[in-house]
């Protein structure tokens, strides 16, 4: 009788078991899914011109994105101000660090380096 009740037992234990790794999992799909779904959210671009240069020096920015960066950039910060005399002024200082990052950048092409700096020639 003991052996009995035992089995009885272990086989109720390993229905309850089986039924909680079937909550665990079922779970998890539906949130993935979810992630899924959710995956590609719009990219929206700000303005600041520290943001930008930000996305140009990160290594990881692919060059869809790097060329929209740059697009942004001329449009809304591609007027390099004139020398104060003798010396440049500070804010050249930020263009030619893009510049800089934008060359040493592993997803660039040429056509994005060479659109950015006549750009600038062209505004300037």
């Amino acid at each position: 009788m003991d052996i009995v009740l035992l089995i009885k037992s272990g086989l109720g234990l390993l229905v309850v078991l089986a039924i909680l790794v079937f909550l665990l999992i079922s779970p998890n799909k539906k949130k993935k899914r979810k992630k899924q779904i959710q995956s590609k959210p719009k990219e929206n671009f700000s303005t600041d011109l520290k943001e930008l240069i930000k996305i140009v020096k990160n290594k990881e920015t692919d060059t869809v994105k790097l060329s929209k960066t740059v697009d942004t950039i001329l449009k809304y910060h591609g007027k390099i101000p004139e020398k104060l005399g003798i010396r440049t002024h500070p804010e050249y200082i930020l263009y030619d660090d893009i510049i800089f990052a934008l060359c040493r950048h592993p997803n660039v092409t040429s056509n994005i380096v060479l659109d950015f700096i006549s750009g600038l020639e062209k505004k300037t």
